[in-house]
């Protein structure tokens, strides 16, 4: 590989200098000073970007380079940024940028992730990635081996991963607090996109709009009504359905709180308006059951709802609270979140970390002692890695991102096969015991496009 030179000074004289033997290094090589603002790149300037663009800057990040092939999405951002470069292609940015970069913030739709985040990688630049972390399994695997072995920083952007309210239920949890738990349910009112439904009819290709570049890596189709900027999410070739969607956001928590693996079986009960629509988009609703083994207890039972599927009401599970004010809050119809059933008392929380609430016995419950060290923010952790040059500080990294991303495509996998599938994975040979949904987890591009 070719030097080429750093946009920071040379290490200096004398004994550092001569420890690199004259060379001068891209700057992402080179350690930074506590005070130092990284030089970020964004693939994906409009839409959820623009909050990742904020956090990235409001933790110290410099928002050097953008990239978007929707040039009205990332109009607002070009506006305000106007002297951070633009390239329509993210792939011409990497290669004319990437010695100026300290890292690469990907916030595109589901499917290009991987080969986005893998480029930056790649090239020796930390990573944040948006949830979930990849569209295929086979993808998280690999974008996590290759952080790994490259030791960047890297953050998946399950944002209430950092919350105050996600430390608190794992101190709940992991304290007895709330005793024994078996059955934890998990449910959004999502999706609030079109799903179950065919691919519609062919349309004019919006202006401004590069659709290849768009479809990157997925099979090249024609364009339809409203994929962009947000429909994409319910479709198989784009996007990951309700539960790639929210997940990360919701079964994040009970899966940090309890350690929890790869579940040992799957089962999926889920409707879809058109028949046929199998090959273009996820179910209408669904409801998904994952068993997850534990040594030394009993195994877990994790319940997901989305769609038109809520959660039961059993006796145990109040309708209302009366909270700190004396006001009844109704809780049967949480719309994102998650209720445990502990042998001690039911606790409830929303999406994101929510505040945990004791819904039974509330007198008799004990608040455990802080033990969780709380976060300075999401993208705090991730820029103060970079300068800090130190993996371990981001509490959201691919290992984390990735794991939990496998489980959240092992439920949208069920789904997508269809009513009553029931799957049994084997996380070692990468197998579900249905041919269907083991085609769905290695990745597959078109020609062109690779990892």
């Amino acid at each position: 590989m070719s030097l080429k030179t750093s946009r920071r000074k040379f290490l200096g004289t004398g004994a550092a200098a001569a420890a690199f033997q004259f060379q001068v290094l891209p700057s992402r090589v080179l350690a930074q000073s506590p005070n130092e603002s990284p030089n970020l790149a964004f693939v994906g300037a409009g839409g959820r970007a623009t909050a990742n663009i904020k956090g990235c800057e409001q933790a110290g990040g410099t928002i050097y380079a953008l990239a978007d092939v929707d040039l009205r999405r990332s109009a607002e951002m070009r506006t305000k940024y106007p002297n951070a470069k633009f390239y329509q292609d993210w792939r011409q940015m990497l290669e004319k940028e990437a010695n100026n970069l300290d890292g690469i913030v990907v916030s595109t739709p589901d499917h290009t992730h991987a080969v986005a985040a893998m480029a930056g990688i790649k090239l020796g630049l930390h990573a944040y990635v948006e949830k979930p972390l990849t569209r295929t399994i086979s993808e998280a695997r690999a974008l996590r081996d290759a952080a790994k072995k490259a030791g960047v920083c890297t953050q998946m952007g399950n944002t209430g991963h950092a919350s105050n309210g996600s430390r608190l239920t794992n101190e709940y949890i992991r304290s007895g607090a709330i005793g024994t738990v078996n059955l934890v349910h998990c449910v959004t009112n999502r999706p609030s996109w079109p799903q179950g439904i065919l691919r519609g009819a062919s349309a004019p290709i919006p202006e401004g709009l590069d659709w290849d570049g768009w479809i990157g890596p997925a099979p090249m189709k024609h364009y339809a009504e409203k994929i962009v900027p947000f429909n994409w999410r319910g479709y198989v070739d784009y996007g990951t359905g309700a539960l790639g969607d929210m997940g990360a956001h919701i079964i994040d928590h009970p899966v940090w709180a309890f350690g929890l693996g790869t579940p040992t079986s799957i089962e999926v009960e889920c409707e879809r308006d058109q028949a046929g629509s199998e090959a273009d988009t996820h179910p209408n609703s669904c409801t998904i059951t994952m068993i997850f083994d534990r040594p030394g207890q009993d195994p877990l039972q994790l319940i997901w709802f989305d769609g038109k599927h809520r959660l039961p009401v059993p006796p145990t599970y109040p309708r209302t609270i009366t909270d700190k004010e004396g006001k009844q809050k109704v809780i049967a119809n949480i719309d994102n979140g998650v209720v445990y059933f502990g042998s001690k008392h039911v606790m409830a929380h929303g999406s994101h970390g929510g505040n945990p609430e004791i819904l039974t016995n509330q007198e008799a419950f004990v608040k455990p002692p802080e033990t969780l060290k709380r976060s300075p923010g999401h993208y705090e952790e991730w820029i103060q890695a970079i300068r800090e040059k130190n993996p371990a500080l981001p509490e959201s990294n691919f290992d984390v991102g990735a794991h939990l991303t496998e489980i959240l495509l092992l439920g949208s996998m069920a789904a997508l096969v269809g009513n009553g599938t029931k799957l049994t994975w084997d996380p070692q040979a990468m197998k579900t015991g249905n041919a269907l949904a083991d085609a769905m987890v290695q990745h597959q591009y078109r020609g062109g496009w690779s990892l």
